[in-house]
């Protein structure tokens, strides 16, 4: 698979995902049916299947690895930090407030990983 389809199909994964993750937050938030559904289920582990496959092949492809490159690195850390956020704001949250501050502080990190994909810089602001 050529470097262009890769990177499309990674940050058309990270986009679905995002608003996926998004919209869940809301409905949740919202107490909607819509969190009950089978495909509201199944759809996200596909995407983000999607998207951790297309993340390997790139980083095998441009030779880039985390713990090797610094801005690599970040990202990684910014996903798990990512995904332990979604966790805590989509199921773990013990009350509303802390999954509503769980998932607006996901937002930040998501858009701190875009940044660091963007400028493969692990330092945004030096």
């Amino acid at each position: 698979m050529s470097f262009l389809l890769l990177k499309g199909l990674h940050i058309t994964c990270a986009f679905i995902s995002y608003i996926l993750f998004f919209l869940r937050g809301i409905w949740s938030f919202m107490g909607t049916p819509v969190m009950r559904r089978k495909w509201v289920k199944i759809v996200p582990h596909f995407v983000d299947t999607l998207l951790l496959v297309s993340a390997i092949a790139l980083a095998l492809t441009i030779h880039q690895f985390p713990f090797v490159d610094s801005w690599l690195t970040a990202k990684v850390i910014g996903v798990f930090l990512y995904i332990g956020l979604g966790l805590v704001a989509l199921k773990y949250g013990k009350s509303k407030t802390i999954r509503i501050l769980s998932w607006l502080a996901a937002q930040v990190v998501f858009v701190f990983i875009v940044l660091v994909a963007i400028f493969h810089s692990a330092t945004l602001f030096s």
